[in-house]
């Protein structure tokens, strides 16, 4: 072999090794655009994940009944209790699902709704604001389109709480919260043969925490502002934020010193988890 031609072979390796670089350097580019590409999906995939954890890890149904037809006049403060109590529960990472003047279908479909989304780790609270009858031990709901001339109407036009309850816990909810507006003298009870005011007892079930505007048995008279007495001063302590137990106590000592007794809301509590309003909540 003379000396061109040994110059020429090293040229050709020359060459050829930078070649194989090149091809290398567009190989590893490319696998690492493929990992940064996969990384991006996964923190993607990840995000949609916990976002819809967050989203459903509290619910709320909340339903102000106010255009009753057998009534004298309007509960104009069911509506707005039901407005102002939905927007500030959304607030506090509620996925609110209100309903208005709702009928005994809307109820029952709004609760079927409620039934399908809850998950183990789901904080479930539910709000009443309207006419309550009891009917033996339970207290029922009343929608809106209620033909109620007889207590056993009651049970069949009616939506029961403590039904909404067992479903809540059948279902496996983290907690369950209940605020009832309820306790109302209402046009149906009168009709009845022998009747009882208010509501009965709602007894807690398994972790869960429960407000009623009076004490079983007893009605209480609305106030001329926007808002009921309970659902104003439940804002407020709501607004205020802190632990469920917290407002709901709070709420019950306020209206009862500002009525010196006269009106006394019922708190009944079986929580064992620590469940708490506002941004450092959980």
């Amino acid at each position: 072999m003379n000396v061109t031609q040994l110059d020429i072979s090293r040229r050709t390796i020359a060459v050829a090794a930078a070649l194989i670089g090149t091809v290398s350097l567009v190989i590893g580019a490319h696998a690492a655009l493929n990992m940064r590409a996969l990384d991006a999906a996964k923190a993607v995939s990840t995000d949609q994940v916990t976002g819809s954890i967050g989203q459903a890890s509290r619910l709320a149904l909340v339903i102000g009944n106010g255009h009753y037809p057998d009534a004298n006049a309007p509960l104009t403060q069911s509506i707005n209790d039901a407005r102002a109590l939905s927007s500030s529960l959304r607030k506090n990472g509620f996925d609110v699902d209100m309903v208005e003047d709702a009928t005994k279908d809307d109820m029952v479909r709004a609760v079927n709704r409620l039934k399908s989304r809850i998950k183990r780790d789901t904080v479930v609270m539910l709000f009443f604001g309207g006419y309550g009858v009891q009917a033996g031990r339970e207290s029922y709901m009343l929608p809106v389109n209620a033909v109620i001339w007889k207590e056993s109407d009651v049970r069949r036009h009616g939506v029961s709480i403590e039904g909404v309850l067992d479903m809540m816990k059948e279902q496996g909810a983290k907690a369950k919260l209940v605020v009832v507006d309820a306790s109302r003298r209402n046009p149906y009870e009168r009709r009845f043969r022998s009747y009882s005011h208010g509501l009965a007892p709602i007894s807690a079930t398994d972790n869960a925490l429960i407000l009623s505007s009076a004490s079983p048995g007893k009605v209480v008279d609305d106030g001329k502002g926007e808002h009921s007495v309970l659902v104003s001063e439940f804002l407020n302590n709501l607004n205020a934020q802190g632990s469920a137990e917290s407002v709901f106590n709070k709420t019950r000592l306020a209206i009862s010193r500002a009525s010196e007794g006269d009106q006394v809301p019922t708190v009944s509590s079986s929580l064992l988890e620590d469940v708490h309003f506002g941004e450092a909540g959980g």
